[in-house]
């Protein structure tokens, strides 16, 4: 028991001498912010939370300006929240801004000491790994093989949707739309041999990752002292991973051995690459060696948490707009029977093209309701002066998405849901010209799967809307609040009633 309290206190007054000496010696013209305590950091988070913190940089920015430093615990956290000081850093200042900050260690663990792309620092294995995923997965020519893999999905869904709808109650729509996104990630990461039992048991293991993922948080702050007062916890983690290891190496193993079996060039072709595939010979360049099945299972899940909780919260997000504003949904259903014939069943991937309508009721929905309403932190790799500021190269730097979107100096009447906004116009979703909106982010860490998460928000909403027609449920006004889970969704999640179309 003593020796427990010794370590106890020597950890804690390690942590008020070097927040003292962090107050004596302070960093040199570090952004402004509110009043810090040693250890606790900012004084507002002791009446606000830190679910409060766009409202906070809201008021912050009244006072400091743009740029604004905070302090978690002793931490200190730089936010910008103008656009275009982003476009400076991000695009003009790119190769400075695109590394990250040190991983906390939960991130450290379920990333295979960032052997991904979201935490990898900016160098040789980064770039090995996102230009591997752009060019063998996200190339156009490859994103087109995986049409019959949307096309099965989007039956799934449309099944499961009317199957619900039958006895004429309202329908909860995000756990299909959940579901379905999961299936068809799932089919481009492990291939099309993955049975439905594999894929309840692979989104078993995801959903408990993403809803331990704030229970798991404060393991962060203090891990010496957690791994011993929050033993069970650590365990609780271990476990987890061991379990998703348990259920995505087989799968893993099963790609291997089909690749391994010296199939013939012209066997090759008649399967569909999956991601997982293209992991296998990958070699890292700084190390001389392949990845390990920890790296491809960490990559494998990365890829599927990246694909289906943004998309699938985007559309739940369009589709509630929709709901809610039926006008909306009428103009883009005549837009679709202006393309596709009536007797047509389903709206085609080539016909998508021809909708622009369809597009900017895509593209607003982003604007209006981004699923992340920050990027993944940011660092700089060397020391750089911001603003009249000093951004330290140890510091994490981040920058807010949503409050870019919704700037009133761009957009007239932000709040409200206007797809005309963006008819008419060849609009810079990546920021490369200018920033407006930055749904993906921007810059060298911008989202490289943008094209196909479009694709995917498109080619559901078109189909959705020629399948069906949605109304909201009598008196009961769709709810546009929001709750911050893995992404931003909807505090109470849309219910719809939903009618085949008689065409």
């Amino acid at each position: 028991m003593q020796t427990c309290f010794t370590i106890l206190l020597s950890i804690s007054i390690a942590f008020l001498l070097k927040a003292f000496i962090n107050l004596l010696f302070p960093r040199k013209h570090l952004p402004p912010g509110p009043p810090t305590l040693p250890i606790i950091g900012n004084l507002l988070w002791l009446r606000r939370s830190t679910s409060e913190i766009e409202a906070i940089l809201r008021n912050l920015r009244k006072k400091f300006g743009p740029i604004v430093t905070l302090h978690f615990g002793s931490r200190p956290v730089i936010f910008v929240t103008d656009r275009s000081l982003a476009y400076k850093a991000l695009v003009q200042n790119g190769a400075v801004f695109s590394d990250r900050p040190p991983a906390p260690p939960t991130t450290k663990f379920f990333s295979s000491n960032q052997h991904n792309i979201t935490s990898s620092s900016y160098g040789p294995t980064w770039r090995l790994l996102r230009r591997n995923l752009n060019a063998e997965i996200l190339h156009p020519s490859r994103v087109r093989n995986y049409t019959r893999a949307r096309k099965w999905v989007l039956h799934i869904l449309l099944d499961r949707l009317k199957s619900e709808s039958k006895n004429g109650d309202p329908v909860r729509v995000m756990d299909h739309f959940q579901y379905a996104m999961f299936c068809l990630l799932v089919y481009m990461c492990f291939g099309e041999q993955v049975t439905e039992s594999q894929i309840k048991q692979v989104e078993d293991v995801q959903r408990r990752l993403l809803l331990g993922f704030n229970r798991f948080n404060i393991l962060n702050f203090w891990p010496r002292l957690t791994k011993i007062v929050l033993r069970k916890r650590w365990m609780e983690l271990l476990q987890l991973r061991q379990y998703q290891k348990e259920v995505l190496v087989p799968l893993i193993r099963a790609r291997k051995k089909v690749k391994e079996e010296s199939l013939t060039k012209c066997e090759e072709d008649k399967h569909v690459l999956a991601y997982v595939d293209t992991l296998l010979d990958l070699e890292l360049p700084e190390e001389k060696r392949k990845l390990n099945e920890s790296e491809i299972v960490s990559l494998s899940a990365e890829f599927l948490n990246a694909g289906t909780d943004t998309t699938s919260t985007a559309l739940q997000w369009i589709m509630a707009n929709l709901v809610k504003y039926p006008h909306i949904q009428e103009k883009i259903f005549m837009e679709i029977r202006g393309v596709v014939a009536e007797a047509e069943n389903e709206v085609k991937e080539d016909d998508l093209q021809k909708m622009l309508y369809l597009k900017a009721v895509i593209f607003e929905g982003l604007r209006r309701h981004p699923p992340a309403h920050f990027v993944l932190p940011h660092a700089v790799s060397e020391e750089i002066e911001m603003n009249g500021h000093v951004i330290p190269k140890d510091v994490t730097i981040n920058f807010t998405v949503a409050e870019m979107g919704w700037d009133p100096n761009v957009w007239e009447d932000p709040m409200a849901f206007k797809p005309e906004r963006f008819e008419g116009g060849d609009f810079d979703i990546t920021g490369s010209r200018e920033i407006k909106m930055m749904p993906f982010g921007v810059g060298r860490r911008i989202c490289p799967g943008l094209g196909l998460a479009i694709l995917h928000l498109e080619y559901f909403v078109a189909n959705l809307v020629w399948k069906f027609e949605w109304k909201a449920v009598d008196g009961d006004e769709v709810d546009l609040s929001e709750k911050q889970e893995f992404t931003t969704v909807m505090k109470n999640p849309v219910k719809a009633h939903i009618c085949e179309r008689t065409r």
